[in-house]
């Protein structure tokens, strides 16, 4: 997921296609009025407000549209973390804004963990929250996360070459956990599927990741049962029995922990991957993706 400073998130007006947004998208603006709007009882700008301070930065630009996907407090305390999809002609891009607690500064970016051992919360986290599918040695030195969307085309892109990385990294332990987004509108039910598949069969949730995301342009909202069941079924399950328990409210349940789990660790679009509690950006090349596994790898077994 790539990530623009201020600068070019304010006055360039140019989007390229991204990541979509966290869970609790909003209404989208499009040229909206500005606002007087004050700050909430919560200590957080509203909506108002930030549709407002968009409208000022793009509203010169009438093929410019944004939505605003979460406003919630930051981990570090007077910021308030606004997630925002800016959306022109040459696509979308998800962006995060730091907002100060006197409602009159902004940063675009993330917050950096910061100590000695900056990745030890995330890792805490992830070990004692992850409940997805999981491949490679229980016990590893390394473990990588991925948080990942069935729908989303930057998961199916980047799914080849988290194959090949693990290849390479056969000492890893890999969790695949569910993070649909809520502008896609088949990847929920996709999410269900591959949790039940994955308490089912381990070799079976594989295949049916592998496949659904082969078929991802083929699937859509109105053929997602009858592509999604046929899929489960090649792989190796009962559709039918794997498309009844996506829908359970146990099954829902666990999405809604798997999507928790992400926002705690500040997962905002997919895929994210987490080495060793480390947020790893999916799309570097595979040597150094490499190479951030092995040093953490070196980390973990004492090495300098």
């Amino acid at each position: 997921m790539h990530r623009r400073l201020l600068a070019a998130f304010l006055f360039s007006g140019i989007a390229i296609a991204q990541t979509a947004p966290s869970l609790q998208t909003r209404p989208a603006a499009k040229a909206a009025a500005p606002s007087t709007a004050v700050e909430g009882a919560t200590g957080l700008p509203t909506e108002d407000t930030v549709n407002s301070f968009l409208f000022q930065m793009f509203g010169y630009d009438p093929t410019v549209t944004w939505k605003i996907a979460d406003i919630r407090p930051s981990e570090v305390p007077g910021l308030a973390e606004v997630l925002v999809v800016i959306t022109n002609p040459q696509g979308s891009n998800s962006n995060k804004l730091l907002v100060s607690s006197d409602g009159k500064h902004a940063v675009s970016g993330d917050i950096l963990p910061f100590g000695a051992k900056p990745f030890e919360d995330a890792r805490a986290k992830l070990e004692k929250g992850v409940n997805g599918p999981a491949k490679g040695p229980a016990k590893a030195p390394v473990t990588i996360v991925e948080f990942s969307d069935m729908q989303c085309p930057h998961c199916q892109k980047a799914s080849s070459a988290i194959e090949q990385l693990l290849a390479q990294e056969p000492e890893a332990h890999f969790v695949f956990q569910n993070y649909p987004l809520p502008m896609h509108n088949w990847a929920e039910k996709a999410a269900g599927y591959v949790d039940c598949l994955g308490r089912a069969s381990n070799d079976a949730v594989w295949k049916f990741i592998q496949q659904t995301f082969d078929e991802q342009a083929n699937i859509t909202e109105a053929n997602t049962d009858e592509k999604l069941k046929a899929i489960a079924t090649a792989a190796g399950a009962k559709g039918d029995e794997i498309a009844a328990c996506a829908v359970k409210p146990d099954t829902k349940a666990r999405i809604e922990a798997s999507l928790a789990l992400g926002k705690s660790v500040g997962v905002n679009g997919t895929p994210t991957l987490f080495v060793n509690g480390r947020s790893v950006n999916a799309g570097l090349p595979i040597d150094v993706l490499k190479k951030i596994v092995d040093f953490q790898a070196s980390q973990e077994k004492g090495g300098k």
